[in-house]
């Protein structure tokens, strides 16, 4: 496998429903240059994602040419007897008979506890037996004590899909080298979500970017995945492409792929201490806050929102913040119940957040 990944969770849109014809040319594109690795949920786009990927993919293309990557979401299961059924569902809807890698989803020290009474991690290695299932895995949101705990628990884990980049490296909430150094003192492959930080590393301030810039004309996601990929262990790096520059773009670099090198390992250190000293919200985007807010408020565009004003302090992020809330909730409207909180896998204060974003745009 090269080490690109093409991650199903934010594929190109046109009025709300996924863009077929340019999701159909990046899987064209992806192939083309020798990379086979998707991965989605059962949740993902509201569901478009798995079928997207059966209308686009598995239906055109032989089963041995792709590898596919799905994931048992806690929405969709209560108890032991539901996961079967959510397991033949997500089958169907991707149109294949077999997950290539089937992975716990999100895992933290909540979850797992309702896993464990479900007794979901059984379930799903049953499945492997039955060759439904290849290789079996977790994808991971919490410290390292606790992957570490799960780790010791599941022995039968192969590979662990945790959050990593440049910006979280040493972050004390999201722990990525503490996860990353877990995995490799259990030997489990790593899979990296969110290189990128959803798309944050890429739109950077303008003194960050000027360092970037002083280098060999590589695009600032070019140095963020790169920058994961060149860890030992790491198995694949995903990539949440939506339009056809992105694809191509991650192709150019990652076709022949060529670890960071010392000159641009010291510009990223330079640009990680320009984007610390700045107070943005680590939002990734993953969007699974919005869909459970009694308000509809569209917190990850409206955090987006709050960081552009904090980067570049122009008109534009309070024009779009009145297009956000045009037909959603403001910041304002926020009851503080709490749920956006316990979906979030960066474990964001979004209640204390918002209230920051109102004093800035609920003028």
């Amino acid at each position: 496998m090269k080490k690109l990944g093409f991650g199903c969770m934010r594929l190109p849109m046109r009025d709300g429903v996924v863009d077929y014809k340019q999701f159909s040319e990046m899987i064209k594109i992806y192939l083309e240059n020798g990379f086979n690795y998707f991965d989605t949920a059962h949740g993902y786009i509201e569901g478009q994602s798995e079928t997207a990927i059966r209308e686009c993919l598995t239906s055109k293309y032989p089963r041995d040419s792709y590898i596919l990557t799905n994931k048992l979401s806690d929405f969709y299961f209560h108890k032991e007897e539901d996961i079967r059924v959510v397991f033949e569902e997500q089958l169907k809807a991707c149109g294949v008979d077999y997950f290539d890698y089937y992975l716990m989803h999100a895992q933290n020290a909540e979850l797992f506890k309702k896993y464990k009474e479900c007794r979901a991690y059984e379930v799903s290695l049953k499945l492997k037996e039955e060759g439904k299932i290849k290789h079996f895995g977790i994808s991971f949101h919490d410290k390292a004590a606790v992957l570490e705990q799960i780790l010791i628990e599941y022995p039968q884990i192969e590979v662990v899909q945790i959050q990593f980049n440049y910006l979280d490296y040493d972050s004390p909430s999201i722990e990525s080298r503490k996860c990353y150094e877990v995995c490799r003192k259990y030997n489990k492959d790593v899979i990296i979500m969110e290189p990128v930080k959803g798309g944050s590393l890429v739109d950077i301030p303008s003194n960050a970017q000027k360092i970037f810039d002083s280098l060999n004309g590589g695009s600032n996601a070019s140095y963020a995945i790169r920058f994961a990929a060149s860890f030992d262990d790491v198995i694949m790096v995903l990539s949440g492409m939506s339009n056809i520059a992105q694809m191509e773009d991650n192709v150019s670099y990652m076709k022949d792929f060529i670890p960071l090198n010392d000159k641009e390992y010291d510009a990223i250190k330079k640009v990680y201490a320009i984007i610390n000293g700045i107070n943005i919200i680590p939002c990734t985007a993953c969007r699974y806050c919005v869909d459970g807010c009694p308000k509809k408020i569209l917190i990850p565009d409206l955090f987006a929102c709050m960081n552009q004003k904090n980067y570049h302090d122009d008109w534009n992020s309070s024009y779009y913040y009145q297009i956000h809330t045009k037909a959603n909730g403001k910041a304002r409207d926020c009851i503080k119940c709490g749920k956006c909180e316990n979906t979030c896998p960066q474990h964001l204060k979004i209640r204390e957040l918002l209230d920051e974003v109102s004093h800035v745009f609920d003028k």
